[in-house]
């Protein structure tokens, strides 16, 4: 080790020492030609008689990564075992303008040359297609032996890797590199479903539901609030078949024993409970007593919850005299053949198909098999068989023309950009023609989902992920699918 330590400061000693020379000397041009033949052939080529006549028998090399080998048979082994046996054809170039040549010298005599400069590497695929994977800082040492060049001490460090560019062709559509592009956003597990010109143009699911644990195409999700739309649809067509009323107050067939003594809990409808204008907050649980309350007088502005779509579950059972799942079977999931789809966990439900939820380091939450219904919150669900319903809903949800406007109607303003209609938000004026997209997604620990529909075009997105950074793929897969709605889409989404 003393004798390696000795040589680094051989070397920075002897850059000090002795000026660079000018890369018109024939002593730079030799040392470019060492190299060329080095890399140019050598490397480039896999051509082994390169480093056999180059390297000197007293080689020695350090990598700042792959640590100290100190032999010329170690080093070529190397190459042989490694360099040449990768998939792709390796390429590195030396960029002229940084390469350095100093002298060594002793007594006035020339007996070697230290070479400085930085190479890029490429991998070349069909040997064409080729990317940067890495960028690294070189210093060589040239001995002269029987007078001639020989690569004697070779120095590579102050790496910065580079991971190979995405396919965009590919992405989405290749199972490969989709699951690349995954691993480097740290998501195990990603769902798409595309509608075109109103049919299903694609379901994918990509990655993993656990570590080892492929996701197959029929893997069960939970959507978290996506389960609202669902619960909307049932309530809107039971007032399209004339069995509920859009704006009848909810007490006739419902009142919450917390707020029972408050005469607001008489103007709560399905309408206000639809757009988020009950006036309770997204759940009682968060109220430091844990009970449901009413922050405003309902129907006077927007506020997000949870509770007025179990409001709403609740009033529907006690008239109907049946369960929430019971009702959107009857209504949705068997008329549309979503055969994977529930409010509850029972012994029918395959947990080999669940996608675990994970956090942003990969580690596993437990999972919660909820066993009641809730409206708004915990559907399971396959992207193929939600595929399906947001065909459904972009064919009219077999909605009256007046029952499906009031549905993308602005029944409360979110911001300047985008409103509530019933179930859904919608984003206004995602393009040139001032078309918009209905919009609704699911957010719970380990869960991240949404969904897109642009009804001009006949377009829908559906995105399921089942990790709490899952998000990070929102954008790109957005983009990718809707084009410049989608743009637009993504612009309203981050005002």
């Amino acid at each position: 080790m003393k004798r390696q330590i000795n040589l680094f400061f051989l070397i920075l000693l002897s850059c000090t020492t002795f000026g660079q020379v000018d890369k018109t000397s024939g002593l730079y041009k030799i040392i470019k030609e060492k190299d060329s033949l080095l890399f140019n052939l050598g490397f480039n080529n896999c051509d082994i008689e390169q480093f056999e006549n180059i390297v000197s028998e007293n080689f020695e090399f350090y990598h700042d990564q792959a640590g100290i080998i100190n032999s010329k048979t170690a080093f070529i082994s190397g190459i042989k075992n490694g360099l040449c046996k990768l998939t792709y054809k390796p390429k590195r170039v030396l960029p002229e303008d940084v390469m350095e040549v100093y002298p060594l010298e002793k007594n006035g005599v020339l007996y070697g040359a230290i070479q400085t400069g930085v190479h890029n590497f490429y991998a070349v695929e069909d040997n064409k297609a080729e990317y940067l994977t890495s960028v690294a800082k070189f210093t060589h040492v040239w001995i002269l032996e029987n007078g001639d060049f020989k690569l004697t001490k070779g120095l590579s460090y102050d790496h910065k890797d580079f991971e190979k560019p995405f396919d965009e062709e590919l992405l989405f559509a290749d199972k490969i590199e989709t699951e690349r592009w995954l691993k480097q956003k740290h998501i195990p597990a990603l769902g798409i479903g595309f509608i075109k010109d109103g049919k299903i143009e694609q379901i994918s699911v990509f990655g993993e539901l656990q570590t080892n644990k492929a996701a197959p195409i029929n893997t069960i999700w939970n959507v978290a609030s996506m389960t609202k739309p669902i619960t909307g649809i049932v309530a809107l067509k039971l007032i399209n078949a004339g069995k509920w009323d859009l704006d009848e107050p909810i007490y006739n067939y419902y009142t919450d024993p917390d707020i029972a003594t408050d005469p607001r809990s008489k103007l709560v409808t399905t309408r206000m409970i639809l757009s988020h204008q009950t006036g309770f907050p997204n759940w009682r649980g968060n109220n430091k007593d844990g009970k449901l309350s009413f922050e405003f007088d309902p129907g006077t502005k927007y506020q997000y919850s949870g509770e007025g779509y179990e409001y709403l579950r609740k009033a529907l059972e006690n008239k109907f005299k049946k369960s929430l799942e019971q009702l959107a079977s009857e209504l949705i999931f068997k008329p549309l053949k979503m055969k994977d789809t529930k409010f509850i966990w029972d012994d029918k439900t395959d947990s080999t198909r669940f996608a675990k939820w994970h956090n942003e380091k990969g580690e596993l939450y437990e999972t919660q098999k909820n066993t009641t219904a809730n409206a708004a919150d915990n559907l399971l669900t396959t992207v193929e068989d939600y595929s399906g319903f947001l065909v459904h809903i972009l064919n009219g949800a077999g909605l009256s023309d007046k029952l499906y406007k009031e549905m993308i109607t602005n029944q409360v303003r979110i911001n300047d950009y985008k409103h509530w209609g019933l179930g859904w938000w919608v984003d206004e004026n995602i393009n040139e023609n001032k078309d918009f997209a209905l919009v609704h997604g699911g957010d719970d620990i380990g869960v991240h989902t949404i969904a897109f529909i642009v009804p001009n075009t006949k377009k829908a997105l559906l995105i399921f992920t089942n990790c709490d950074n899952g998000t990070d793929a929102f954008a790109e897969v957005l983009v990718k699918f809707l084009g410049k709605d989608g743009e637009g889409i993504l612009n309203i989404e981050m005002k």
